[in-house]
């Protein structure tokens, strides 16, 4: 990943960025693995940067490995930046990822946020940062998406104001806030705001693993018991978890589906071909 930033972060710009792709994009670099044992190495990254895991990222990885003949129905280890992971791809072309190590690392954590005021939530870690909000100032409704976009910046930008960080100094680059499910199969309905501005169009894998984490903290979800979480769109994930010391071991389920086999072209006379940098 530090050669991939160091070296070729063009590349990342040109491949998930305007005119090829967009904000929403996550990347996936496949990477030989270091253990012969594994199917795949794995560098996640999209408009801004890198991603220490994606748990939707992962389950499309697998689902194009299958597409490609590479691997079949089974469990598969997967290397990622921020550590291994266990996929196992069922014969119905279903996903199921048991994450890294997620711990939720402080509860009840207070910050004023311009325009709304008091904003109480949870620090965890599920692969990557999230600050998670339960009672959100803006109901989790697809109707809402802008006021959605600069209430979550808004709760970003006072966590940055005020120093509020991960372990380790670690910035928080995800910000979730949950309201009440409107699928009839779901706990929950979330909104996630990801690095570089977007939302996730998943119910977002490493931020189930990081809520999965808070239940377990709080004593709201027993081991094994199944959390259906919702996202924005409408989409779900399932989730359970095992405790693993002072935190989980969470796993993630859910479908992905191939959409395409795209060759991208890189004129050496196109401005743009290192893609659009904002």
């Amino acid at each position: 990943m530090d050669v991939f930033r160091n070296r070729f972060d063009d590349l990342r710009n040109a491949i998930v960025n305007e005119p090829r792709g967009s904000e929403a994009v996550v990347g996936a670099l496949l990477c030989d693995p270091v253990n012969r044992e594994a199917s795949a190495g794995v560098i996640f990254f999209n408009n801004v940067g890198f991603l220490g895991m994606c748990g939707h990222g992962t389950i499309g990885l697998v689902a194009s490995l299958r597409h490609l003949g590479r691997i079949g129905p089974g469990d598969h280890l997967i290397e990622t930046p921020v550590g291994d992971v266990i996929a196992h791809l069922a014969e119905d072309g279903s996903v199921s990822i048991r994450n890294v190590h997620s711990y939720r690392y402080r509860t009840d954590v207070s910050c004023k946020v311009a325009g709304y005021g008091m904003v109480t939530g949870d620090i965890a870690y599920g692969g990557n940062w999230f600050f998670l909000v339960g009672d959100s100032h803006v109901p989790v409704l697809s109707s809402n998406m802008e006021e959605l976009a600069h209430y979550t910046k808004a709760i970003k930008a006072s966590l940055v104001e005020n120093g509020v960080t991960g372990n380790d100094h670690a910035e928080i680059d995800h910000i979730e806030i949950f309201g009440p499910p409107l699928r009839e199969d779901a706990q929950s309905k979330n909104y996630v705001l990801c690095p570089g501005g977007a939302y996730d169009r998943s119910p977002c894998g490493t931020g189930l693993s990081a809520k999965l984490a808070c239940l377990a903290a709080a004593g709201k979800l027993a081991e094994g018991e199944e959390w259906r979480q919702e996202s924005i769109i409408g989409t779900l994930f399932r989730g359970v978890y095992y405790r693993d010391g002072d935190g989980i071991l969470p796993t993630i389920a859910g479908n992905a589906f191939v959409t395409g086999d795209n060759n991208l072209i890189f004129d050496g006379s196109d401005p743009l071909r290192n893609g659009i940098r904002l």
